[in-house]
């Protein structure tokens, strides 16, 4: 296959819709080029038991591939009576990236869940997840000050997620999956407002890459988090569609 040449160093047409379902705190259908993912955030009275009496709240998340968001279909998790370890995995990523910009103290004695479904996957499913869910989040969080749940913003800064690949002697932002198909590096970042890192997952698919190409990765993945999390605020000053 052959990567039909676009702009190496820029993230993908991006759309979010906030408010998309009717009942979560907190939901988004968001799109960047062909992938969609849709987020929905819910808020819990309650803690895991490791956390009972501590004070401090929490933050999970759950990912899943409809079973037509890719080109063949995928057969449901409860159809297989066991979960799929690629789902396992990004649900915890999702979940550190996002306590990663939490102040769970503030959060008191109540849990959000966010889950992530994938519409339709061409590439970047689990740093889409990352940034979308942190928009589920943000709605979520302003629900709970709103309504007395808790009384200060527990959110230090904001997060994205992007993925970089290598192409030959190229390097190329937010990768489709054709793109991704024919990369020999495949990097995912989920970065801080601040520039701070959360979480690097990356791997060599022919030969070991260079510390070098790490930091050039790294970034250019930076530059499209930075314009991620542009957009974020852009579209969460404006006020909740009702």
């Amino acid at each position: 296959m052959e990567v039909k040449w676009r702009d190496s160093s820029s993230i993908r047409p991006v759309r979010i819709h906030r408010g998309y379902l009717k009942d979560p705190e907190g939901s988004v259908l968001f799109e960047i080029g062909n992938t969609k993912v849709l987020c929905a955030a819910t808020v819990q009275d309650k803690v895991p038991n490791f956390l009972k009496g501590t004070g401090e709240g929490w933050l999970t998340a759950e990912y899943a591939l409809l079973p037509r968001s890719t080109p063949r279909r995928n057969v449901r998790e409860g159809r297989t009576g066991r979960y799929d370890a690629r789902s396992i995995e990004i649900s915890r990523m999702i979940g550190r990236a996002l306590r990663g910009v939490l102040d769970l103290s503030k959060l008191k004695d109540f849990s959000i869940i966010i889950d992530c479904d994938v519409l339709q996957a061409d590439g970047g499913t689990r740093t889409a997840s990352i940034t979308a869910g942190f928009c589920a989040l943000y709605d979520a969080v302003q629900f709970m000050i709103r309504n007395g749940l808790i009384k200060e913003n527990p959110i230090r800064e904001f997060i994205a997620a992007i993925s970089v690949g290598k192409i030959g002697n190229d390097f190329l932002l937010d990768l489709s999956y054709e793109e991704d198909f024919q990369a020999e590096v495949d990097l995912n970042v989920a970065m801080t407002e601040s520039k701070r890192i959360v979480e690097i997952q990356g791997t060599a698919e022919k030969r070991p890459f260079s510390v070098e190409d790490l930091n050039k990765m790294v970034e250019l993945a930076w530059k499209g988090i930075e314009e991620l999390i542009r957009i974020q605020k852009e579209v969460l000053r404006e006020p909740l569609p009702r």
